[in-house]
């Protein structure tokens, strides 16, 4: 029997299932000590007042597995929007089956919908599974940059700065 795969966009019912899978991901890419959100940001932020973001739910068979959450960003040199894949994720008993590439593909099909020029995400250096999986698709490492984040004291201490006399 051929196992049937559907990817659809998340719906708020969805959220507690993200957040699992988020821990999964954490858990996977060994930072579940930096996964400090909760099911009710994340409802807030997907479904709120302002949506920052969005995810779409890989099933196999009926049963939820994987998800990609994405957001859109703008390229000014392209002056066009783009989509950030912030995280993708299939659980590993799920993996091999084409879950994750059905994932890409609803992305890429929004993604040239919406007029993007760019599906974008990061993966971290150690990961050559999902480097090979990326590479095998036809994504490119985009040599030449280095990723920088700021939080928590930092951003703090740089955000009251906006408010200080100069």
């Amino acid at each position: 029997m051929t196992s049937r795969i559907t990817v659809r966009p998340a719906t708020e019912d969805d959220v507690g299932l993200i957040l699992s899978l988020i821990g999964r991901l954490a858990a996977y890419e060994k930072l579940s000590d930096a996964m400090v959100g909760s099911e009710s940001a994340l409802r807030d932020h997907l479904f709120g007042a302002r949506r920052y973001a969005e995810a779409n739910i890989a099933e196999l068979d009926g049963e939820a597995v994987g998800y990609a959450l994405f957001f859109h960003t703008y390229s000014t040199f392209l002056t066009k929007p783009g989509i950030w894949l912030e995280d993708l994720f299939v659980m590993p008993e799920a993996r091999g089956k084409g879950l994750g590439k059905a994932l890409l593909a609803g992305l890429a099909a929004t993604a040239v919908e919406r007029g993007c020029g760019r599906l974008e995400w990061s993966v971290l250096d150690w990961n050559e599974p999902s480097i090979a999986f990326y590479r095998g698709l036809g994504a490119t490492p985009v040599d030449g940059w280095t990723s920088y984040r700021m939080t928590g004291g930092p951003l703090q201490a740089l955000a009251t700065s906006a408010n200080a006399p100069g």
